[in-house]
């Protein structure tokens, strides 16, 4: 089942954010070691008095903020409910069931800077997730498997297969050629992940239409029989090593299958799997040119599928098709679905959670539906000129 919030930032707002922590990190590293020993020495007892005070007016600053922005965000939630419940109920959703005005933003003092390590408060240590790169994938599906995915030999037969399964699915070329484009910032092959700090990887989004882990191991258990199904037919068709190789697929594809269907089929419950090494095993699914295609092209059939069982039978465009692919299916409908007139008003932080929406500058400066649907567009007319989108569509 997808998930009801915004789950990943796009390629672009993800690139703004690379941008600013690393000159951060840069201004930080600046500073000699020597300089900074020299500022702690000399910390004067009036210095360490007027760090405390600043750093009291900012805690009360901060605590007045946030049980402003507690509140804005609890009304967030509560209207979310209250739609859900209205269409339950197969009510018309109104302008005043969403909240009408933009989130709160600090503007108070910023934390001063200890000016000794002795007058420094206590911070709570950040946990760090590892999320796995491509080496971590195929190193899991050999550890737990036994097994390589078939990579193909260069890009463009990725490509044409990615065409060619997408196509016979229903999906357009407009359609996947510009969230393509989008996702990937119009050069992305078929291995790209969504973005590095430093040697570290930010996403375990991977591919055309950047699956997640959790994405992965949905998709297998959901459409894993489908997939076994179409490999078996393939395998029909070969022989020798050929089909050696594609049985073997087929075999090690329904191991994975049984994992993705042990737990029940709620994203909660994917996530935990994505979430260990076992999951990246069944991510590296993703870059098999057998099975990556059909992975790919289903990241956003489920959502054409999605919008046409609830009575949205107008195709998608694919601004709207990546607010879905991005949002998770009911959050994007619920975009989807608005008339132009409230896609004016509506702020864009009523499809947020509150993490993901701060850590989104494209969100924040593109704030009404109307303005992130308008921008999707501009940066998926720009990017699909690009060399990588321009071979995709020609292999359609």
């Amino acid at each position: 089942m997808r998930p009801h919030a915004i789950r990943f930032l796009p390629y672009f707002a993800l690139a703004l954010l690379l941008i600013a922590t690393r000159t951060a990190a840069t201004d930080s590293a600046s500073l000699p070691a020597a300089t900074s020993k020299a500022m702690a020495q000399a910390a004067s007892p009036q210095a360490i008095a007027e760090y405390r005070r600043k750093l009291k007016e900012y805690l009360e600053a901060r605590a007045a903020f946030e049980q402003e922005a507690g509140a804005y965000w609890g009304s967030i939630a509560d209207k979310r409910r209250g739609r859900n419940a209205k269409r339950r109920e197969h009510q018309a959703i109104a302008l005043d069931d969403y909240v009408l005005t933009q989130p709160p933003v600090y503007t108070g003092p910023k934390r001063p800077i200890s000016p000794s390590p002795e007058a420094e408060e206590p911070r709570e240590p950040r946990e760090h997730k590892h999320i796995p790169v491509v080496a971590d994938l195929a190193k899991a599906a050999a550890d737990y498997f036994q097994w390589t995915p078939q990579r193909p030999t260069n890009e463009l037969e990725f490509k044409r297969a990615y065409a060619s399964f997408a196509s016979a699915a229903g999906l357009t070329r407009e359609q996947a050629v510009r969230v393509y484009a989008f996702e990937t910032g119009g050069n992305g092959n078929h291995a790209s992940q969504s973005g590095f700090h430093g040697s570290y990887a930010i996403s375990s989004a991977i591919g055309y239409n950047q699956l997640l882990t959790t994405n992965t191991v949905e998709l297998l258990a959901e459409q894993g029989p489908e997939f076994i199904k179409l490999l078996n037919e393939k395998a029909a068709g070969l022989s020798g090593p050929a089909r050696q190789a594609m049985e073997r697929k087929v075999a090690v594809l329904k191991k994975m299958v049984a994992v993705a269907r042990s737990v029940p089929d709620e994203w909660a419950q994917h996530e935990k799997i994505g979430d260990t090494p076992q999951g990246w095993a069944l991510h590296a699914m993703v870059l098999d040119i057998d099975v990556g295609p059909m992975l790919q092209t289903h990241k956003l059939l489920t959502s054409v599928i999605f919008a046409r069982a609830k009575g949205y039978m107008r195709p998608l465009t694919a601004a709207e098709l990546e607010m879905m692919n991005l949002t998770g299916d009911g959050t994007g409908l619920d975009m989807v679905t608005m008339p132009q007139a409230m896609r004016e008003q509506v702020p864009t932080s009523n499809f947020f959670q509150r993490g993901g929406y701060e850590r989104n500058p494209v969100a924040i400066h593109h704030n009404t539906v109307a303005k992130l649907l308008a921008i999707t567009d501009s940066r998926m007319d720009s990017m699909s000129n690009l060399p990588g989108a321009k071979e995709l569509a020609a292999a359609f």
